[in-house]
């Protein structure tokens, strides 16, 4: 065996390991943790959407406090300025002289929390970092760590004080993950933990640890990068988002960098699963959480019960799967 395939082999070990240890905060969330992991691996952002009390920072902590890698969170207000992200040039009394201050961007993994509740000029502040991943302020531009991904979460229901995200902030996402509801058994299962003393403030004291950080992601995405991908399979790709393009009820459909995300996603998908190859039903499995931010549904049809998702079933049902 090879070294390039034991390093490889030895990362998709901790990253199904750093999954079973997320499980240990977060009950009944598999598909948004494996989301996750699927936007560390492309080195693309995430949208986490959900009501309130489903979880949604307790997953982002979880897996922060699983990854050996600098985090920061940030509350977004309607009082936050730019500055108070991406940094700001500030005067030494002392040395007479200005210098960078860094924001809390300048991280691995930044959580943006309630990314809607703050005005349009501080959700662009983000703009450059998440597509360049870099900051310019006074000239100079800034590098971020690597690795770097923004997870933001939002709240899909109260809309009063809130700023939608704009679509060429949207269309930066990789991925758009759902948190609904739990089940019955699962919220058993959330109520028996804290019944036994689970304290969300305190992952520590639940036994979580670190499993993975920024080497065996390194060696996954070169892993990732070699994963085949057949023509045909591109062709299902472009075929799934010119549809989306072509449907009376959607105003925008998915772009270009869309059918790139999603091709992504589906090669990491596929690693994650131990093959070195991707299928079209490794594009199936990913075109919702890839594509449903990126849709622009006509408000006429919205107001008829026409979803993203419906629109993808949709699409998803009529373009031919190659075989």
């Amino acid at each position: 065996m090879s070294s390039a395939t034991e390093n490889a082999t030895g990362a998709r070990d901790a990253l199904i390991a750093l999954r079973a240890e997320v499980g240990k905060a977060v009950v009944g969330n598999d598909a948004a943790v494996t989301g996750l992991i699927l936007a560390l691996l492309c080195r693309g952002h995430v949208l986490l959407e959900g009501v309130p009390g489903v979880a949604k920072t307790l997953l982002v902590r979880a897996l922060a406090a699983a990854l050996d890698l600098e985090t920061t969170r940030v509350q977004f207000t309607p009082d936050l300025m730019p500055g108070d992200v991406t940094g700001s040039i500030v005067y030494d009394a002392h040395s007479g002289e200005f210098s960078f201050r860094e924001g809390p961007v300048f991280t691995n993994l930044l959580l943006a929390d309630e990314i809607n509740r703050t005005p349009p000029k501080t959700q662009s502040s983000l703009l450059e970092a998440m597509e360049e991943r870099q900051v310019s302020i006074d000239g100079k531009s800034r590098p971020l760590p690597d690795p770097f991904i923004v997870i933001a979460t939002q709240n899909p229901v109260e809309y009063e004080g809130t700023y939608p995200l704009p679509e060429a902030q949207l269309d930066r996402f990789l991925l758009k993950l759902t948190m609904p509801t739990p089940s019955r058994e699962d919220e058993i299962g959330i109520l028996w933990r804290h019944a036994q003393g689970f304290d969300p403030c305190n992952l520590a004291a639940a036994g979580l640890k670190s499993v993975a950080g920024a080497t065996e992601l390194a060696a996954a995405r070169e892993a990732v990068a070699r994963v085949t991908i057949g023509p045909e399979v591109i062709g299902y790709v472009v075929d799934l988002c010119r549809a989306t393009r072509q449907l009376p009820s959607v105003r925008i459909g998915v772009s270009p960098r869309g059918a790139t995300a999603l091709l992504a996603v589906a090669r990491a998908w596929a690693w994650l699963a131990g093959r070195d190859y991707a299928t079209p039903d490794d594009v199936k499995a990913l075109a919702r959480p890839a594509l449903r931010h990126r849709l622009d549904v006509r408000p006429e049809a919205e107001l008829e019960g026409v979803t993203a998702d419906g629109v993808l079933d949709r699409v998803l049902a009529s373009v031919p799967v190659p075989r």
